[in-house]
């Protein structure tokens, strides 16, 4: 049984996925942490539980409510993006305010609570440039929040924040996906909640444009 112990955060969709799969490869024993927090639909949620238990790993799921909104994600009176219509440098609509801050403050206190050795999150900084949470900088930022905010931290026991997908593109995390048998096919990216993906949102451009190039049939 693995001696060392990692909370992973598990949205539901293929980077996340594919890191819960990095991290078992690497020997932890995974916690997977969801979360509920008012978004357009549940089917990632869906999609969450069922990679995590396809993987073997046990699960939490955490409400939270964000009433301000202030997202396409959260509020559906605001139009979410079509690809077509991005605009280069610019924060798009589906930015949640604060939501990778807000989710690694709950992973940091479940891992302390566990006595979990690292946090992995699925963050990559090319295909979604636009967020300023999944800039390297932020995570570098973040550790230094982790070795002088914690119990961990004073005591010289620190929690590792792990992104290793955070310089890779789609295609890339993809290939790396496909070679470790992360179950892409029940995996779910788009923004909308139909039974099938919308093909519009920014999110179905980039999944069908890594399978593409990685050279994978879609799942």
């Amino acid at each position: 049984m693995p001696s060392k112990k990692a909370v992973v955060l598990l949205s539901g969709g293929l980077d996340s996925a594919t890191t819960l799969y990095i991290a078992k490869s690497e020997g932890y024993l995974c916690h997977c942490l969801v979360f509920d927090y008012g978004q357009r639909h549940r089917r990632e949620i869906e999609a969450a539980k069922k990679i995590s238990r396809l993987a073997g790993c046990p699960l939490e799921i955490i409400k939270i409510v964000l009433p301000w909104k202030g997202s396409a994600l959260l509020d559906d009176k605001i139009k979410l993006p079509n690809s077509k219509a991005k605009t280069p440098n610019q924060i798009p609509v589906t930015y949640v305010p604060g939501r990778n801050i807000i989710f690694l403050s709950f992973a940091l206190s479940f891992a302390e609570g566990i006595s979990a050795n690292a946090i992995f999150i699925g963050a990559h900084a090319q295909d979604y440039s636009g967020y300023p949470d999944c800039r390297p900088e932020f995570y570098a930022a973040f550790k230094k929040v982790v070795s002088t905010g914690t119990k961990a931290g004073v005591e010289n026991k620190g929690i590792k924040i792990r992104t290793p997908l955070i310089n890779m593109t789609k295609a890339e995390i993809i290939r790396l996906g496909n070679k470790l048998g992360v179950p892409f096919e029940s995996t779910w990216s788009c923004y909308e909640g139909g039974k099938k993906p919308c093909g519009r949102c920014d999110s179905c451009y980039f999944r069908v444009k890594g399978f593409r190039e990685a050279g994978i049939k879609g799942k």
